[in-house]
C-alpha cells in the first residue's frame, strides 16, 4: 500500500510539475530593450537611406511589427522612464520639467505598480540591467538622506557630499525588480561606478574630469578608477545576456535601459568605422549589437519563439533630421551645433522631422517602436496605430491576463491589438507630448496642438519668451504637414479650443485613460 502511496505521488508530482511548465508557456517572457537618443532616421527599417548598418533591428522588423507613429511621452529622459515603466505621464510628479541628475532622490513611489512589480506578482523573475535614471536615496556623510538637486549644493551633485558605503535605497529592487545592474543616470553625470542592486560595486577611488567636447561630454565627479566609458555598453551586453542564460525555470521581465547613444558618444574600438555617420553612427551600430546579442541568446535557449521583445528609444536623436540648407525647412529654425554635426555627413536622426531631444516638435518624441513575439506577432507587419510608450503597462496586464487598479496606468492603454494585426477603432483618445522646459502638446487624430511657441527644448526659437507678433500657439495637421511648417492656429479657433479643454480635462483628472 506505502508503495502505491508513493507512486500515485510520484504521478501527481509529475502531472503537476508539467501543468506548471504548461501555464510558464502561457506567459511569455518580456523584454524591453530601452536606448537613449535614438531617432527613427537611425534604422534602416525606419529610414532606407541611413548611413547606419541596423541588421538585428531590421531582423526584429522583419520578423515582428513596426510602429511608425510610436511616441515618447516626453521629449528627455527621465521622465520617459518613469512612463514607460508606472504607465503615467511623469509632469504629474514632482517633476514638472528637465530630468533627474545622478544623485537625484526615488521618483517612483513604493506603492506604485509597475511593469517590474505588476510581472513579478504574476510569478515573474524581474531584471533591470541598465541606466536607471529614476532617483535612488543616496546618504551623506551627516547620515541624511541627499534631498533634490540644489544649484548651491556642489558636494551632492559632484558626489563629494554622498557617503558610498551606504545601503542605497528606493532604486529598482524598490519598485519590482529582483535583480539590478547598472549605472545610476546618464553616462555625462557622476556617479561614474557600478551599482548592484542596493550597493556600490567599489567604493569611488578617483575624479572624472569635466569634458565639453562635441561628442564627449562629462561632468566631473565621484568614480571608480577601473570604469571606463567605453566599456559601460558591452558590460551591459554581457549582463544582460548572463541573466537571460540563468533564467530557464519560469517566465521573466528583462528591463535592459542602455547609456547608448546618448552623449557622451563613445563606440568600442571594433566599432569605430562601422558606419558612415561619424562616432554617433558608429555607437548606433553598437546599439544594434546590443539587441543582436539578447535575440541570439534568446535562439540559443530555444525560447525566442514565446519572448516578446521590444525595441524603442526614450526621446529622439539629439542629432536632428533637418538640412538648414533645404529651402523647405522652417524659416528661423535653428539646430544647436551639435545637431548639424551628422546632418553634414548626410545623415538625419530623425529622418524628415522637425526638430531634435528635448524638443516639442515630432523629431523629439516620435521614435523607433519594433516588436517581436513569434508566437502572437505576425511577421513583416506594419502598424500605422498611434501609440505611447506608457501604454506598456495596460499592454503587459493585457497579455498575463491582469486588471490594473483604478490607481495604476493612469495614462495607459493597452495596445496588445495593434501589435497582432487587429485592426479597429483608434485606441487611444489622444495623446500627450511635453517637452525638456515643460511645454506640452496634444495629439488627437491628425491634429497636434502645441500649447506655446518655439520648440520648448533645445532648438530655437524656444519659444519661452513670449512673442506678440507669433499666434499664441500652435496647430499643425500632420497628415497635410508632418514636418510641421504651417501653423494654422489663428485659423482653427474652436479647433484649438476643443483641444486644449481636452489637455485640461487630462491635466485636472489625475489621468487619461478611460
Amino acid at each position: 500500500m506505502e508503495v502505491m502511496v508513493q507512486i500515485r505521488q510520484l504521478i501527481l508530482g509529475a502531472m503537476l510539475g508539467v501543468a506548471s511548465l504548461a501555464h510558464a508557456a502561457d506567459r511569455p517572457n518580456v523584454i524591453i530593450i530601452l536606448a537613449d537618443d535614438m531617432g527613427i532616421g537611425d534604422p534602416r527599417c525606419y529610414t532606407a537611406g541611413s548611413k547606419i548598418p541596423t541588421p538585428h533591428l531590421d531582423a526584429i522588423a522583419a520578423k515582428g511589427v513596426r510602429f511608425t507613429d510610436a511616441h515618447t511621452p516626453s521629449a528627455v529622459c527621465t521622465p520617459t522612464r518613469y512612463g514607460l515603466l508606472t504607465g503615467r505621464y511623469c509632469w504629474r510628479t514632482r517633476l514638472k520639467s528637465s530630468v533627474l541628475d545622478g544623485f537625484g532622490p526615488p521618483l517612483i513611489t513604493p506603492q506604485r505598480v509597475t511593469i517590474a512589480s505588476l510581472l513579478k506578482g504574476k510569478g515573474y523573475a524581474t531584471a533591470c540591467i541598465g541606466k536607471w535614471h529614476l532617483g535612488m536615496q543616496w546618504t551623506g556623510f551627516d547620515g541624511a538622506a541627499i534631498g533634490d538637486r540644489d544649484p548651491n549644493m556642489r558636494g551632492f551633485r559632484s558626489g563629494d557630499a554622498a557617503d558610498f558605503s551606504k545601503t542605497i535605497t528606493g532604486g529598482p529592487n524598490a519598485v519590482g525588480f529582483d535583480r539590478y545592474f547598472g549605472i545610476s543616470a546618464s553616462l555625462d553625470m557622476p556617479p561614474y561606478l557600478w551599482i548592484e542592486n542596493d550597493h556600490v560595486v567599489k567604493q569611488p577611488d578617483a575624479v572624472m574630469p569635466s569634458q565639453r567636447d562635441i561628442a564627449l561630454t562629462t561632468t566631473t565627479g565621484k568614480m571608480t578608477s577601473d570604469f571606463k566609458l567605453e566599456e559601460v555598453l558591452p558590460r551591459l551586453k554581457s549582463e544582460a545576456i548572463k541573466w537571460i542564460n540563468e533564467k530557464q525555470d519560469g517566465p521573466f521581465f528583462l528591463y535592459a535601459p542602455l547609456n547608448a547613444p546618448h552623449l557622451p558618444v563613445v563606440p568600442g574600438k571594433k566599432f569605430l568605422g562601422s558606419s558612415e555617420a561619424g562616432q554617433y553612427g558608429d555607437f548606433v551600430v553598437e546599439v544594434d549589437d546590443f539587441v543582436g546579442g539578447v535575440t541570439e541568446a534568446l535562439e540559443r535557449n530555444g525560447i525566442a519563439d514565446n519572448t516578446l521583445v521590444l525595441f524603442t528609444t526614450d526621446n529622439g536623436s539629439l542629432w536632428h533630421g533637418w538640412d538648414p540648407k533645404n529651402p523647405d525647412d522652417v524659416a528661423g529654425y535653428k539646430p544647436t551645433p551639435r545637431a548639424t554635426a551628422v546632418a553634414d555627413l548626410g545623415h538625419r536622426g530623425n529622418a524628415h522631422l522637425r526638430g531634435t531631444k528635448a524638443d516639442i516638435w515630432e523629431g523629439g518624441h516620435r521614435v523607433p517602436f519594433l516588436v517581436q513575439w513569434p508566437a502572437k506577432i505576425p511577421a513583416a507587419t506594419v502598424s500605422d496605430e498611434p501609440v505611447e510608450l506608457t501604454d506598456m503597462l495596460a499592454t503587459v496586464a493585457a497579455m498575463v491576463g491582469e486588471d490594473l487598479p483604478a490607481d495604476a496606468g493612469e495614462d495607459s492603454y493597452d495596445i496588445l491589438p495593434a501589435m497582432l494585426g487587429q485592426n479597429g477603432e483608434p485606441i487611444r483618445e489622444a495623446l500627450v507630448h511635453h517637452s525638456l522646459r515643460g511645454m506640452f502638446a496634444i495629439r488627437q487624430g491628425d491634429w497636434k496642438l502645441v500649447v506655446g511657441q518655439g520648440s520648448g527644448g533645445f532648438s530655437q526659437p524656444r519659444g519661452m519668451k513670449h512673442d506678440p507678433t507669433l499666434p499664441d500657439g500652435q496647430l499643425y495637421n500632420l497628415a497635410d504637414d508632418p514636418q510641421e511648417t504651417k501653423n494654422l492656429y489663428a485659423q482653427q479657433p474652436e479647433r484649438v479650443a476643443a483641444m486644449t479643454a481636452l489637455l485640461e480635462k487630462y491635466q485636472s483628472e489625475g489621468r487619461s485613460r478611460r
